[in-house]
């Protein structure tokens, strides 16, 4: 997903449509003023859908991505990242059909107006892929998984936060095709690089915590996974609070990882403490 900051009311973009027949000067202010509103839109968006509150990320979206069909047209960039953040909604929501058309929107879109090699359709083939290994179809994430690393590395550089998302989604595939000793270096690349990037109290730190530990999880490595686990939840108990998904979705793997060990009561609190946030309204 892309773009940051804070609400703007309704009657700013409803302000600015007026503008438009006026000189040239007033329409050029009209256009920024707009893009503007777009922006803080989809800022919004980000913030909602990273604190798990996708019905109220969704209101925003929809409102950025006729904002940005009004300014553009419907062949624009911002078009694509809007249809984009609707399509993370709807996978997290479980709505993966609608998800799936609106990533192959944004990436036709981003691949005719700016070309095959631009970070952000990257953004839009690396969104496909999580979808497509959440639904099972594991070799096409893999090679859009694999396309997207190779653009962001030659785009932006080995050591950057967009690089280890690509590293780290490669790696799980590999993990879930019981590639380990493929999926292990990639999935420490990527910690190491948000480690360097973030620090080590960093969300995004948490996820990459979460998913080598689960890669030593599955391979019986548990005195190496169960303090990955348990520094993933402190992290995100102190950055995003206690009752975020995240921090019940890194439960539930340590509370199968326990099963596996046979510690059953250990294995029952955890999923105890993750069903009581997931039961939270969001």
């Amino acid at each position: 997903m892309k773009t940051k900051n804070s609400v703007v009311m309704l009657f700013v973009l409803l302000s600015l449509f007026c503008l438009t027949g006026c000189k040239n000067q007033k329409v050029v202010k009209a256009g920024e003023a707009e893009e503007k509103y777009w922006n803080t839109l989809s800022s919004n968006v980000v913030i909602l859908y990273r604190q798990g509150k996708y019905n109220e990320a969704y209101k925003y979206a929809d409102e950025a991505l006729k904002v940005a069909k009004h300014i553009y047209g419907d062949n624009h960039p911002k078009v694509a990242s809007s249809l984009n953040n609707i399509g993370e909604i709807y996978r997290a929501n479980g709505n993966y059909a609608e998800a799936e058309s609106l990533y192959k929107q944004a990436i036709q879109i981003d691949e005719k107006a700016l070309g095959k090699n631009h970070v952000d359709l990257a953004n839009d083939l690396n969104n496909l892929a999580v979808l497509y290994r959440v639904t099972g179809k594991l070799a096409e994430a893999e090679a859009l998984n694999k396309r997207a690393l190779e653009i962001r590395e030659k785009s932006l550089g080995k050591e950057r936060p967009e690089v280890a998302i690509s590293l780290s989604n490669l790696g799980i595939i590999y993990r879930v095709q019981n590639k380990y000793k493929e999926a292990e270096p990639l999935l420490t690349r990527a910690l190491a690089i948000r480690e360097k990037v973030f620090g080590k109290e960093h969300p995004d730190v948490a996820i990459s915590l979460n998913n080598l530990a689960e890669l030593y999880s599955v391979e019986g490595k548990y005195t190496q996974a169960e303090p990955l686990f348990k520094r993933a939840i402190a992290i995100l108990e102190k950055t995003l609070g206690k009752d975020h998904q995240n921090i019940a979705t890194v439960m539930k793997n340590l509370s199968v990882m326990y099963k596996s060990m046979g510690k059953n009561d250990l294995a029952q609190a955890f999923d105890k403490n993750a069903l009581a946030i997931l039961s939270k309204k969001h």
